[in-house]
């Protein structure tokens, strides 16, 4: 994985599988805590393994489209984001934003039952303790968009989905109620809009925290290709995997014959050949442009 640059003015703070934190440097050269520098790197992850091949530009997709995004769902929620004006080195991929307190769950709404989502209804009937009609299979569209949470697994540790209830117990009934709602919006406008340019968009992972006053502040990255999955909607068919405008071709090459690799061995993924590369860089792209109607430029 490639390391976090050094950037003047500010100290580097953390790493997460895609994204580098820092803190500006205040006058005296203390970092300030009330905002953040937030990096989107090239860096890509599957099968919770951050992998040595890079995507070229990923990291300028990703923001660029989640500032979209934000002004797309501005009367929802507000956002996190202070200012675009960013050290060079990292412009068109950093923003800087606030420092909040983030809420400790993982907030998921599925409109399409797919992923994780579906293994779990094979096994139960339900999602997160929701039941679900019978009959359903991969790409079925659900009878309305569902909140379905899971836990904030430390990097290389897996998700695993938690109900309503168990969210209540550990926000507060409250905040559970407005993240539930919020996520769901989210996807409903994400969907009103992405279908106006024939992309569907079957669920939604999004990040929350709270200011000091305990306003819910939309935060990290919004319906992005990293966030979402995103699918042609003229292709949709339900009854298999669909295709898709994200890392999609990544995973199948590292779950296929020609990768060597053994998603259940415990080792590190292989690095990618090229045309997976472009490929999958491609997609990012093509999700921008066909989303925002804007060409994309790093």
């Amino acid at each position: 994985m490639s390391s976090a640059p050094e950037l003047p003015g500010y100290q580097h703070v953390y790493s997460g599988k895609v994204r580098d934190l820092y803190a500006p440097l205040g006058a005296e050269g203390a970092p300030r805590e009330d905002q953040v520098l937030l990096v989107a790197s090239d860096r890509i992850s599957a099968y919770d393994f951050v992998l040595d091949t890079e995507i070229p530009d990923k990291g300028a997709v990703l923001t660029q489209l989640s500032l979209w995004w934000f002004e797309q769902l501005a009367d929802l929620v507000p956002n996190h984001v202070i200012s675009t004006d960013v050290p060079a080195q990292v412009a068109g991929r950093a923003v800087l934003v606030e420092r909040l307190q983030m809420v400790p769950v993982e907030c998921v709404a599925r409109a399409y039952l797919t992923g994780g989502g579906l293994s779990e209804y094979q096994t139960t009937g339900a999602v997160s303790g929701l039941p679900l009609p019978a009959g359903l299979v991969d790409a079925s569209k659900l009878p309305e968009p569902i909140f379905t949470a899971s836990t904030k697994a430390p990097m290389g540790e897996h998700d695993e989905p938690i109900s309503f209830e168990v969210v209540a117990d550990t926000v507060g009934l409250n905040l559970a109620d407005q993240v539930r709602d919020l996520t769901v919006r989210i996807l409903q406008r994400g969907n009103d809009i992405a279908r106006d340019r024939g992309i569907i968009i079957a669920d939604t992972k999004v990040e929350f925290g709270q200011r000091a006053d305990g306003t819910l502040v939309l935060a990290d990255e919004v319906l992005t290709p990293d966030s979402s999955r995103f699918w042609p909607a003229d292709a949709w068919e339900p009854g298999h995997p669909q295709a898709s405008y994200d890392k999609q071709f990544v995973r199948d090459w590292l779950t296929g014959p020609d990768s060597g690799w053994e998603r259940t061995s415990g080792h590190e993924p292989p690095a990618l050949p090229d045309d997976v590369v472009e490929k999958t860089r491609a997609k990012y792209v093509e999700a921008y442009e066909t989303l925002t109607g804007r060409t994309f430029s790093a």
